[in-house]
């Protein structure tokens, strides 16, 4: 069996998306790769951000990462000191490229920082107007309409998932696991696939029990196995300060015979396979803060 690997890229900031992207689909280009794209649409409210430094395990990963020096000293107060600006309104060209260059491109969040850190208290309202407003605006820019969506911090709620079934998509990217799944949360199985992330990030490696950068992708690479892989990078990171490092990763790929495919790619070549319905559950990783929605164990029908 071979190992095919899905790229998603999250875009998160301003400056991700004006100057990671960009670089990416560049260095995409070259090596002849194409990835899935999840765009933040709307406000960049970063600096908002401050207010989990009393969650467990924020501070440490933000020195861990750099974070000032990996989001920029900008990105940092947008929201706070400094206004909130637009993402893609700031530059419809660059989400226009990537449709171009070939990449599939969906939705990420109108805005990232509110979903992540206040989903759990959103209405049912509240989650259908943000995700609407993404979709709408991502229309207008793109041409189409987009196929799927990828959580913010993959942090999701029965509210999101019932919306995201509402929208009829053809899957969703908002969890953690090992294959592909229809999640059940809180005991109700939800009709739209979930195509998890089974790698962990960069920014979770870099820096966790010692690890240099040189060894982050050491690390990557063993986690690749026979079958579906899907790793998650991000515009502001491997974009940006760290883009170096993650084509000496796809270049190792590229000579192990990996093959990369979108994750709609993915989804199309399921066809006709049994997909298991699999719990769906917050639970912790190892470099991250916070809580993560988890593909657990196999419901029965």
């Amino acid at each position: 069996m071979s190992v095919i690997l899905g790229l998603k890229l999250d875009v998160d900031t301003l400056r991700g998306y004006r100057e990671g992207v960009p670089a990416l689909l560049d260095l995409l280009d070259r090596l002849n790769i194409r990835a899935t794209i999840f765009f933040s649409m709307g406000p960049d409210n970063s600096g908002k951000a401050i207010r989990r430094i009393f969650r467990k395990g924020f501070l440490s990963k933000m020195k861990r990462t750099r974070a000032v020096s990996t989001y920029g000293l900008k990105t940092m107060l947008y929201g706070t000191l400094l206004p909130a600006p637009r993402i893609v309104d700031s530059d419809p060209s660059i989400l226009r490229q990537a449709v171009e260059r070939g990449h599939e491109c969906a939705v990420h969040a109108w805005d990232h920082v509110e979903w992540q850190d206040e989903l759990d208290r959103m209405s049912p309202d509240a989650i259908r107007l943000s995700m609407g407003q993404a979709f709408e605006l991502f229309e207008s820019v793109a041409g189409f309409s987009a196929r799927s969506c990828a959580a913010p911090a993959w942090k999701v709620s029965g509210d999101s998932l019932s919306i995201q079934d509402e929208l009829g998509l053809d899957y969703c990217s908002d969890s953690r696991g090992r294959c592909p799944f229809f999640p059940v949360w809180e005991r109700r199985r939800y009709a739209t696939l979930q195509v998890p992330s089974t790698l962990p990030t960069l920014d979770e490696i870099l820096g966790l029990d010692g690890q240099e950068p040189e060894e982050a992708n050491a690390t990557l690479l063993s986690g690749l196995g026979d079958g579906i892989n899907v790793h998650t990078f991000h515009a502001e990171m491997e974009g940006i300060g760290q883009i170096d490092l993650f084509e000496s990763f796809l270049r190792e790929c590229l000579a192990r015979g990996t093959c990369f495919s979108t994750l709609g790619e993915i989804v199309q070549s399921l066809g006709e396979k049994r997909i298991p319905a699999c719990a769906l559950e917050p639970g912790e990783l190892p470099g991250r803060a916070g809580t993560v929605a988890l593909q657990g164990k196999e419901m029965k029908a």
